[in-house]
């Protein structure tokens, strides 16, 4: 599972300390996720404001989800890292590192599943129907 997100990470003794853990732009990532699904086995994306048509069409194809997890949320979030497992590339400060993460009951909402229903496409097209109606 990867996570789009820059935490704000502490080191406390020899222990990571996580105080945000806030999801960031996933569009960002559009140009490369198909890839990374594919070339990785990645079965879950979480992050907020949505994927496009080639990350759709990957999940699509070989069985992950895109998760969107709320913006503005990132100390409830914070909250269900139970662990830092490990850290890479640390040298590029807290938000551009590495991590990975043990959490527990990490509320987010399936937008894309593994059949290729995108739920965000669905209410932005409902929602264009319904504004033209009214028009």
């Amino acid at each position: 599972m990867i996570y789009h997100c820059g935490p704000v990470v502490v080191k406390d003794g020899a222990e990571y300390r996580v105080l945000a853990a806030g999801p960031t732009t996933s569009i960002r990532e559009e140009p490369f996720q198909a890839e990374i699904i594919k070339q990785f086995g990645i079965k879950a994306v979480i992050g907020r404001g949505g994927m496009g048509a080639k990350t759709q069409k990957a999940c699509q194809d070989y069985g992950c989800v895109y998760l969107h997890a709320i913006g503005g949320a990132a100390q409830i979030y914070a909250q269900c890292v139970q662990r830092v497992l490990s850290v890479r590339l640390e040298q590029f400060g807290s938000p551009e590192s590495v991590w990975e993460l043990e959490v527990k009951n990490f509320p987010v909402v399936v937008t894309i599943d593994s059949h290729g229903n995108n739920l965000q496409q669905l209410v932005i097209d409902q929602s264009r129907e319904k504004l033209l109606a009214a028009l």
